[in-house]
């Protein structure tokens, strides 16, 4: 029988757990690649504004690409609508006090983080926001996998031996 990872995939999961994945690589491949303003699922447009601030904030831009390269604001926006919908009050309760932080200058805006950052609210933004940048771009953020590049993670669909640096000096 000649199986491909195709059936093996929809065997495993099942037809409806492959129209949620197919959703949501949709959604991230539109995000990252329309240069229309794509519609967020959760986040009205101030909050996505206050979140992709907030995200700025915890991975700035430089020298080096950052959470605003990395599209984090769509990866927290698909998370906050799918897979983490639990955690969608601690955002809304977080963000309330924080409304309007992407029209402040840089430095309240960090002054403002600062007496937030003990709070549940700030480590899941923290917590997004790297997952955001380093996450399979599928997710919505990790656009143009600046993230992965950044850290030199090689992707690749399989790897031959040696597998690392530990085999070749077996050899």
């Amino acid at each position: 029988m000649d199986s491909t990872r195709r059936d093996w995939l929809f065997g495993l999961l099942g037809p409806a757990a492959l129209a949620g994945i197919a959703d949501a690589q949709e959604h991230a491949g539109h995000a990252a690649s329309s240069a229309q303003p794509v519609k967020f699922e959760f986040f009205d447009h101030q909050s996505a504004l206050d979140v992709a601030a907030i995200a700025r904030q915890i991975l700035p831009s430089g020298d080096t690409p950052g959470a605003d390269e990395a599209g984090v604001v769509y990866f927290i926006d698909r998370a906050l609508a799918t897979f983490e919908s639990d955690k969608q009050d601690v955002y809304r309760q977080g963000l309330h006090g924080l409304k309007g932080i992407a029209n402040l200058s840089n430095d309240k805006q960090i002054e403002m983080l600062r007496s937030i950052e003990k709070t549940d609210f700030f480590e899941l933004v923290r917590t997004h926001t790297l997952l955001g940048f380093l996450g399979n771009p599928g997710y919505g953020g990790n656009r143009g996998k600046v993230g992965w590049k950044q850290i030199g993670f090689d992707d690749r669909m399989a790897f031959t031996p040696p597998f690392g640096y530990y085999d070749a000096e077996e050899k």
